[in-house]
């Protein structure tokens, strides 16, 4: 059978599952729309939240990353698992104890004050829609590979399935879409690595199989890899080689982002008892670790075979022609990504072959005027196609690759459909019905919920046709806008006594440094060609801008708790409010009913 129609049968199955199960689960009032109607199991929903996690960045673009940066881009691994230990010890089930729907509402609450709120709903959706522009990327780039149309057109078709089954199920039907798309997307990513953890290491868990031997050498795994990228100019695999501050921060702004992400904390809110929430966030870091612990292996192993088939008699013999690459059925894959304008090489010295090495290396450099080379001829593989490719770099079984298709779009999708519905909920509920028109029906609220949700997906699909990076690093600014403005507010507001102006003052300043800094190193407004300083080349020392949202959390305390000291205590009913809160016992005690 075609490849294509196998693609088509998994993706379409799918989608089909998740419409369906939309349908079923179809809102029917606010709480449903928000809350799940507080009925979600915590097993269940610590699967749901997984898949919400698990975005596209995970899926699609972290192991590429890791694949050829190697153990420096490790800090991705530790940031976003180490995040929800936050979440499951200091935030989840104090905010389930609050009782209210939205992160914004307890801001809003804790500091009484609405213009906190406010500011809450801005933070919320600066972050949320830089978030959704790596999950767009992502659905781009699966769409274009495997409908076998454009970046763009795949990213059209992405946006239309997400508003079908987002805007109509609500945070009920995205609950049990995101536990079928769990399920979807970890088969989707465990089954090729066992496979190809067989095929080079003879052992069929991939985390093992990495610190295992390489069968066609007899050597270790990593030695081998190490041997062929340092062969080629590259730097060592399993080195560190970055700036170790700017790593610790990095590693630290994905922390307590992810701590401070609206559309992950919204799942706790599901939950019947406080306790399930706790539990949730314990289930979500079992199902997260099946895929983390997997990762490393998929990008290591992802890289050999990768570098192995560019120079198929070692390095030290010719690289591969331009024929083999047209005739042998091997390279067939990089035909089909060369399609989507995400693949690309030139045999610029005529030779008839396609070197690739890494060409701003002096050693290489040398090697390569002796070897009448013209520089590296692999001109372009995006990060973000590695996963997706790597079954048919492997020469995997056609259903295999189908699975992959299936599995990434899960992944870009659950996480688009709960970063959709946190905006949905900040516009609707926090800003019409919490600050312009309080008396507003269930009705009119939740008709403004999928309008705003609408909007969103066509500002992301907007911007993801010009993402200012690979997924996993759009995704990673959006953490550092997290981290930098809401996380101190809500660490704040259960475990100190800062008071409104405080809270008020720390969140903007910490948003507007830290979106400062972003602009001035990936544009202004992301729009290509407008900043003044690169990654490369930060402004502060080594900071780059993925990792400056840990200053910016520094900045929002240092300015709360300043502020506040030298402004009014807080109401002594807020006082007994937070202090109740910090019992984790019932639900939703401390606050009044919707």
């Amino acid at each position: 059978m075609d490849q294509f129609v196998i693609n088509l049968i998994f993706v379409g199955a799918s989608f089909a599952l998740y419409i369906g199960i939309a349908i079923w689960a179809r809102a029917g009032s606010t709480s449903e729309f928000y809350a799940a109607g507080r009925g979600v199991h915590p097993i269940t929903n610590g699967m749901a939240t997984a898949a919400d996690w698990m975005s596209a960045a995970s899926f699609i673009s972290m192991a590429g990353l890791i694949a050829f940066v190697g153990y420096d881009n490790s800090s991705f691994l530790m940031g976003w698992t180490g995040g929800y230990v936050l979440l499951a010890l200091l935030l989840a089930p104090y905010l389930r104890k609050f009782g209210k729907f939205t992160v914004s509402e307890f801001i809003g609450d804790r500091f009484y004050s609405p213009t906190a709120r406010l500011v809450a709903v801005i933070a919320l959706l600066v972050a949320s829609l830089t978030y959704v522009i790596g999950q767009m990327t992502g659905v781009g780039v699966a769409f274009g590979r495997f409908l076998e149309v454009d970046n763009t057109t795949g990213l059209l078709i992405g946006a239309c399935v997400v508003f079908a089954y987002a805007v109509f199920g609500g945070m009920k039907g995205v609950t049990y879409t995101q536990v079928a798309q769990y399920v979807v997307l970890i088969l989707a990513y465990t089954i090729p690595a066992i496979f190809i953890s067989l095929q080079l290491t003879g052992n069929p868990i991939p985390g093992l199989g990495l610190f295992g031997e390489h069968q066609a050498s007899g050597e270790p795994l990593l030695a081998k890899l190490d041997q062929i990228v340092t062969e080629l100019g590259f730097r060592e695999y399993t080195a560190h080689h970055g700036d170790t501050f700017n790593m610790v921060l990095f590693t630290l702004s994905l922390m307590i982002g992810t701590a401070g992400l609206p559309h992950v904390i919204m799942r706790f809110f599901t939950v019947p008892k406080v306790a399930d929430a706790r539990w949730s966030a314990g289930w979500a870091l079992v199902f997260i670790a099946l895929l983390y612990l997997t990762a490393p292996a998929v990008g290591a192993m992802a890289r050999l075979n990768i570098t192995e088939l560019m120079w198929p008699e070692g390095t030290s013999g010719q690289a591969v022609s331009v024929e083999q690459i047209e005739t042998d059925p091997a390279y067939d894959w990089m035909a089909t990504w060369q399609q989507t304008g995400l693949l690309g090489w030139e045999d610029k010295n005529g030779d008839g072959r396609i070197q690739y090495y890494n060409d701003a290396d002096a050693d290489m450099q040398a090697k390569a005027e002796e070897n009448g080379w013209a520089g590296n001829e692999l001109t372009n593989f995006n990060r973000d196609i590695l996963v997706l490719a790597n079954p048919e770099i492997a020469n995997l079984p056609g259903w295999v690759i189908g699975l992959v298709a299936a599995g990434g779009l899960a992944a870009a999708l659950s996480t688009a459909a709960g970063l959709l519905l946190a905006i949905s909920s900040a516009v609707s509920h926090d800003l019409i019905k919490g600050q312009f028109n309080p008396g507003i029906s269930e009705k009119g609220e939740l008709l403004s919920a999928r309008i705003a949700m609408a909007l969103a997906i066509a500002v992301a699909t907007y911007l993801g046709l010009n993402p200012p990076g690979f997924a996993a690093q759009t995704v990673a600014l959006a953490f550092g806008l997290a981290a930098a403005s809401i996380f101190p507010a809500l660490m704040m507001g259960i475990f100190t006594k800062v008071n409104n102006k405080g809270a008020v003052a720390g969140m903007l300043a910490g948003l507007v440094v830290t979106l400062i800094y972003i602009f001035l190193h990936k544009g202004w407004f992301f729009i290509p060609d407008t900043n003044s300083f690169t990654d490369a080349d930060p402004l502060l020392g080594t900071i780059r801008s993925t990792s400056f949202g840990a200053v910016g959390a520094m900045i929002n305390f240092a300015v709360a708790f300043t502020v506040s000291k030298m402004t009014d205590p807080i109401p002594t009913e807020i006082e007994e409010l937070v202090e109740s809160v910090r019992v984790p016992k019932g639900a939703a005690a401390a606050a009044a009913d919707h």
